[in-house]
């Protein structure tokens, strides 16, 4: 789903523009208010949003490998110690020396996700970045995700004179 996110210098106008996006009749998935570092109670916290928390993104794809990695891996240990007829694990019986290798493959699957999901950089990282940046200098964000194939109203949203208008990838 397309998403942007608009910088707002004061809260007035980006109070105003939600309003105004909210009373037009476009279809939004969400329409998020986030308010700066310093600033009011009005609007939502910077990292509560999921789009905008990287460290929120990363445990979802270490999620997402281990989910996939666990079972290759046990299934790699099982294998591996069933074709090296290696010793190491003697005596835990002909039933629990394979059964070890397999759970030390799982525990290497494990490993593997959190190291794969830390190097992999998600796609909005730069887009993020920069948000995170201006959310510091204490501008207001206006963050708006529509159904996929519609466009958001781009004349109302310059209308409002956003600082920057930051596009993340569809999701």
């Amino acid at each position: 789903m397309p998403v942007c996110v608009l910088v707002l210098k004061e809260q007035e106008a980006a109070a105003s523009l939600e309003q105004k996006l909210r009373a037009n009749g476009l279809p939004l998935q969400r329409c998020l208010l986030v308010s700066p570092a310093k600033g009011s109670a009005d609007g939502v916290s910077f990292d509560s949003v999921d789009l905008l928390n990287l460290k929120k993104a990363r445990q979802q794809r270490q999620r997402t490998m281990a989910r996939w990695l666990l079972p290759f891996g046990f299934m790699a240990g099982l294998t591996f110690t069933q074709i090296t007829t290696l010793e190491t694990f003697a005596a835990l019986g002909p039933w629990g020396q394979p059964v070890m290798g397999g759970l030390l493959g799982m525990g290497s699957g494990l490993m593997g996700s959190y190291a794969a999901a830390a190097s992999v950089p998600s796609d909005n990282e730069d887009g993020v970045r920069i948000l995170r940046n201006r959310h510091e200098e204490n501008r207001w964000l206006l963050l708006l995700e529509t159904p996929t194939g519609i466009e958001p109203p781009w004349q109302l949203l310059q209308s409002a004179r956003p600082i920057q208008v930051v596009r993340l990838n569809d999701l």
